[in-house]
């Protein structure tokens, strides 16, 4: 495994690589669902590149840039596993030097669900992937369903500015009790782990009564809000019946994709959570 900290260490070691390069973008404090990220990575491609950087223009000024968990030595030996993997972990400075100007912005994707309620929150994210991209020159990059607006945005954003980079999407890793990781589980106590599956029950009663025939979206909202209301310490952010493809909140009869999702915040997490229905595609 070799290390690279700068920009001009990570060109110097691609530029060794023959073949393909899969890129797996993380913020560290990695799980198993960033782990399944890079076994794909190493399955598909000659080569992986995982990157380990808390991006901070994707947080809003209330939001948790400070206390998001950071434990790089831990993230290091975790990656150990993987021999052949280049880990780029650059400072904000590099990514930011100052005097920085330049944002990307995908507009009509980044405004609803999450973008919504954390402005400015994609505009971070476009940016960062878009420059590492740019340093990473991979063929192929990975990234979770779990984050079902992110992967959207990203797909749109290569869509539009021609990177020649495959966007690959990786089901949800989830635990046992069918709660999807996160670096964000960390902040749960033992009382409001046991409380965090709610989020998937609610997903799974309404694609159950999707599965039961019924197709009006406020129905399978009201499905997914009364199971998160019956758990007292989940405050619900949102709950979302949308448009696979476009993220377009749905109204009356339901037709073709639809992506179920919410944020719950249970202490301290802010929880997100999805699930397609009706196309054996994965868009979420």
């Amino acid at each position: 495994m070799i290390v690279c900290q700068t920009i001009e260490a990570l060109r110097l070691e691609r530029a060794k690589i023959v073949g393909a390069v899969g890129f797996v973008p993380t913020m560290g404090y990695l799980h198993e669902g960033h782990l399944e990220l890079v076994r794909r990575a190493a399955a598909e491609n000659d080569a992986v590149v995982v990157s380990i950087f808390v991006n901070p223009t994707q947080f809003g000024p209330n939001e948790d840039f400070s206390a998001y968990p950071r434990d790089l030595e831990r993230d290091l030996a975790m990656l150990s596993a993987f021999p052949e993997l280049i880990v780029f972990t650059p400072s904000a400075e590099a990514m930011y030097p100052q005097d920085f100007q330049t944002y990307v912005q995908v507009e009509r994707l980044s405004q609803g669900l999450e973008g919504e309620r954390r402005p400015g929150h994609f505009r971070g994210v476009a940016t960062v992937v878009a420059k590492l991209f740019n340093i990473v020159q991979p063929q192929r990059a990975y990234f979770g369903q779990k984050d079902a607006q992110q992967l959207a945005v990203i797909r749109q954003m290569v869509r539009d500015l021609a990177f020649p980079i495959a966007i690959v999407g990786v089901p949800t890793v989830r635990a046992a009790d069918g709660l999807a990781l996160s670096s964000r589980n960390s902040y749960l106590t033992p009382e409001e782990r046991a409380a965090a599956p709610v989020l998937y029950r609610a997903l799974c009663a309404a694609r159950a009564r999707y599965e039961a025939g019924e197709r009006d979206a406020e129905a399978l909202r009201a499905t997914m809000r009364a199971v998160l209301e019956a758990e007292p310490l989940a405050q619900v952010d949102y709950v979302s019946v949308a448009e696979a493809e476009t993220l377009r909140e749905c109204e009356g009869t339901l037709s073709g994709a639809v992506l179920l999702s919410m944020a719950v915040r249970i202490g301290r997490a802010r929880l997100i959570d999805n699930l397609t229905l009706g196309t054996d595609r994965h868009f979420c």
